[in-house]
């Protein structure tokens, strides 16, 4: 009864992990696949994660390459076994953060710079007062993306 419980714990811990990952923009599978794999801690065949997470060769295959271009899962070596094998990135923590923190980086400054061009060309065209209200709510936007600015920057330094 035990092992039967242990087995549930870790089901649950690994489903609560793949929905926290899934918030880094990774496909529900991706999310579930790296998830496993990290909790597995072991390197696996695509047979074996297949097999576990009852997934397709195809779909487990079409998941690693995904997760092995954003450096989360490698590709590694075991003498005697003639399969690849993959594993997750232990450096979990370091590994997201810096990716997307470089994400979130570019996205906030992408935003803000079409809200400037925006103000940019509110403050060309001869508007009445009547629009004070629009140009009130875009400078408190700008306030805001300048403040995203600092804050990804700042963090992204003590990662």
């Amino acid at each position: 009864m035990l092992d039967c419980n242990n087995e549930h714990i870790k089901n649950s811990i690994l489903l609560e992990f793949a929905k926290t990952v899934e918030l880094f923009d990774l496909s529900p599978l991706e999310a579930r696949l790296f998830a496993f794999l990290y909790i597995e801690g072991v390197p696996l065949t695509l047979d074996q994660m297949s097999e576990a997470l009852g997934k397709s060769k195809t779909s487990m295959s079409t998941g690693v390459r995904s997760l092995v271009d954003l450096n989360l899962v490698k590709r590694v070596w075991k003498k005697g076994v003639r399969k690849d094998l993959f594993q997750a990135n232990e450096q979990l923590f370091k590994q997201f953060m810096s990716f997307y923190m470089k994400k979130w980086i570019v996205a906030t400054e992408d935003r803000k710079e079409a809200l400037l061009e925006l103000q940019s060309e509110l403050e060309q065209s001869a508007l009445d007062q009547s629009n004070e209200h629009i140009h009130n709510k875009l400078n408190d936007l700008l306030d805001f993306h300048n403040k995203l600015d600092v804050f990804f920057k700042e963090a992204s330094k003590n990662k």
